[in-house]
């Protein structure tokens, strides 16, 4: 594949930017390129164009997002205002107004408004192309300063600026404490676990359902499978197996939030509150059907080995890691062999890194020139007034990074 991409170099078409992926992070992206290039020729590439996981997979999941904010991702940049100028209503952006701006909303409507602004692209910007597909590898000419990247495995585009929004995907492959999971243990991708329609019909009504994790999602899970027993579902079943006696929640001060991107929020946080909790668990109702089980690491295998045989089904619910990206290589001379490299994401700046240095850039860091990440798969690194470092995820902290680093990034291209 690299090798053909060298190949291909000087047969290559050519524009501006190419942006890989189609949800909120890739949106943006392109938003703030033509904000900042809007004459030039943009390459958008996604299989789907559907709002990344968001729309296909999490529309039934309630954001922690309040709704204002997503209108402030919609408004952020000229592009998006142009396309919501001419939309006629009702729309997605109507829908949203309508909702109460200080509160969350399910992520049905944050989909619906990726969905306009990326039709709105395609029928408003004619430089922008937009191609259902994947960039599968992509090589870096050390003497032209151009990624030529290879569209589905033949075509060919040559571009100085390749920016990848790939997105993530929950953890799937067993933990080293959990994988030795009983043989009969069915299990429940998390993606099914947040659509409740979908886990309606995944487990049965006398399940038993083992629920590891504490996150956010984790708690999102635990939610949909109790209403599931309070309703359709009755005997059903919950183990709860998790390392923290504690949950953490966002913690909302003067003019910032404590815990922004790791504590719970909107939904969860309220469940969590009146029915986890110490104070309110054994009183709650929550209590005939979860089962909450401690597992420190000292007792975590043999707490593991003695509760999970008794569960008929399993749920994940531990974080996500990031989708797997274009093969990338590096040509040292135009029509040479790619050599395949490994690039390491600087989250303050987005950009990418190798080592050893040859042209260091800060902290002793050769930045791949041209080379860019934004979106979930590479959010940006912050600091709270507290000190807590955390990676900043939302539509809108995904917009505000991209308002400040694509002019960086053209810049330190052009």
């Amino acid at each position: 594949m690299l090798r053909a991409a060298a190949k291909s170099i000087p047969k290559a078409r050519f524009v501006d930017s190419i942006v890989v992926g189609g949800g909120p992070g890739g949106l943006a992206v392109v938003g703030n390129l033509l904000e900042q290039r809007p004459r030039q020729p943009q390459l958008w590439v996604d299989p789907v164009f559907q709002a990344g996981r968001v729309g296909a997979q999490y529309r039934e999941v309630p954001s922690n997002t309040k709704v204002e904010l997503f209108l402030n991702f919609a408004t952020a940049v000229a592009p998006f205002r142009k396309i919501l100028d001419s939309a006629k209503g009702p729309n997605a952006v109507t829908t949203l107004r309508n909702l109460p701006q200080d509160q969350g909303c399910e992520l049905n409507y944050a989909a619906d408004l990726c969905k306009m602004l990326t039709e709105g692209v395609g029928r408003h910007f004619d430089n922008v192309k937009q191609h259902h597909g994947k960039i599968t590898a992509a090589t870096f000419d050390k003497q032209t300063n151009l990624w030529t990247a290879v569209v589905d495995g033949k075509d060919h585009v040559q571009t100085p600026k390749l920016v990848l929004c790939t997105g993530s995907s929950p953890i799937s492959s067993p933990q080293p404490v959990t994988e030795q999971l009983p043989a009969h243990l069915k299990m429940v991708h998390l993606d099914t676990a947040l659509k409740p329609s979908k886990l309606a019909q995944t487990i049965e009504s006398d399940a038993t359902v083992a629920v590891v994790g504490a996150s956010h999602s984790a708690i999102l899970v635990l939610m949909n499978l109790y209403n599931l027993a309070a309703t359709t579902h009755p005997n059903l079943r919950i183990k709860w197996f998790t390392r923290h006696k504690d949950l953490r929640y966002a913690e909302y001060k003067e003019g910032w939030i404590l815990y922004d991107n790791t504590g719970l929020k909107g939904q969860a946080a309220q469940w969590a509150r009146q029915n986890l909790e110490e104070a309110s668990f054994k009183t709650s109702a929550v209590s005939n059907v979860i089962s909450k089980l401690w597992t420190p690491p000292d007792l975590a295998d043999a707490i593991y080995e003695a509760e999970l045989p008794s569960c008929t089904h399993f749920v994940q619910a531990i974080g996500y890691t990031r989708n797997r990206l274009p093969e990338l290589g590096l040509a040292q001379v135009v029509g040479a062999k790619p050599q395949p490299f490994s690039v390491h994401h600087d989250d303050l700046s987005g950009r990418f890194f190798t080592y050893p240095p040859e042209h260091s850039g800060s902290l002793g860091r050769q930045y791949v020139p041209g080379l860019f990440g934004a979106g979930i798969a590479f959010p940006e690194r912050v600091t709270d007034p507290a000190g807590n470092v955390e990676h900043a995820v939302g539509f809108w902290k995904f917009m505000k990074f991209l308002k400040k680093s694509v002019p960086e990034w053209v810049e330190s291209v052009h």
